[in-house]
């Protein structure tokens, strides 16, 4: 497993999560690493992501001013900061990579596996 997502959990709603994505195994070059979610039932769904070369960040608008992602790049680790959380956060959440700035940010061309997240009272 070359992304590996973690962090994930219950809380209630308006609480907060930080989930982490260890990449330090993914050796291939890239444009932009960040996360997606799929809630049961509906599409996946970009969250947001941050590029490689000079930290530009993206978010859907969905989680705009909520979420914040960030990155270490001496450990290879993304993190994203979730606040005010509420119930249709709910969903599995992957890590993800888009190799080319080709496209959607939010249309990874790598996922890794997912962590859960779960908001409710």
């Amino acid at each position: 497993v070359q992304l590996q997502a973690s962090g994930g959990g219950l809380v209630q709603p308006g609480g907060s999560l930080r989930l982490s994505c260890d990449a330090s195994a993914f050796t291939y070059d890239y444009y932009c690493i960040g996360w997606s979610r799929q809630a049961p039932g509906k599409e996946r769904e970009g969250v947001s992501c941050i590029t490689r070369n000079d930290g530009v960040t993206f978010y859907s608008d969905s989680v705009k001013g909520r979420f914040t992602i960030s990155r270490d790049s001496a450990s290879n680790t993304v993190f994203l900061e979730m606040r005010s959380l509420q119930p249709e956060d709910t969903a599995v959440y992957y890590c993800g990579i888009k190799f080319l700035r080709l496209g959607s940010w939010w249309d990874y061309d790598y996922r890794g596996q997912g962590t859960q997240v779960t908001v409710s009272s």
